[in-house]
């Protein structure tokens, strides 16, 4: 026995069709209230960020120091056991050289982010950010970098307060 196959097809909806009230619509505007809590670790994080400071959670089980810091090691699966401040210089561990800003516009020059592998955190253990004061050309994985921070004014408690990273200068020891 051949069951017999129906297709089904929709039917798009257009604006105009709207407009000409060919459709039930209700207005509503829907009013979300909520609030959004960052948590221990990277509210405390975030704070020292607006202070000039970098800081991270360190585990006593394995021994990492882990950034950005957290309560937890995902490890070895036992609570973190101290806080410590750590270097705002690091390293390059990658990078990617992109032509669109942030709103998917193109650019004309690019713009260099990058992933810093903190000093005195663990290996692996950094942060994404853009990279200035060298060209795409000269960028490279393994160079030394700088956090380069706003003026202490414009400081709001987030990760922007590091405006960007810049490499070190040749001698240059922070």
């Amino acid at each position: 026995m051949e069951m017999e196959s129906k297709e089904h097809t929709g039917v798009e909806m257009t604006s105009e069709d709207f407009r000409a009230g060919k459709y039930f619509v209700f207005p509503y505007s829907a009013r979300f209230r909520y609030s959004w809590d960052t948590g221990e670790a990277v509210s405390r994080f975030l704070a020292e960020l607006k202070n000039g400071k970098i800081i991270a959670r360190k585990c006593k089980s394995c021994g990492r120091t882990l950034i950005p810091p957290r309560m937890f090691c995902e490890r070895d699966f036992v609570p973190t056991d101290e806080w410590v401040y750590v270097k705002d210089t690091g390293t390059v561990k990658t990078y990617s050289i992109s032509y669109l800003a942030a709103d998917a516009s193109r650019l004309r020059e690019p713009i260099v982010v990058a992933v810093v592998d903190i000093d005195g955190a663990s290996d692996g253990m950094g942060m994404l950010h853009i990279l200035k004061g060298v060209s795409k050309d000269q960028i490279r994985i393994g160079m030394r970098v700088k956090a380069v921070w706003k003026p202490k004014a414009k400081r709001r408690g987030a990760i922007t307060d590091i405006d960007h990273f810049e490499p070190l200068r040749r001698g240059e020891v922070r």
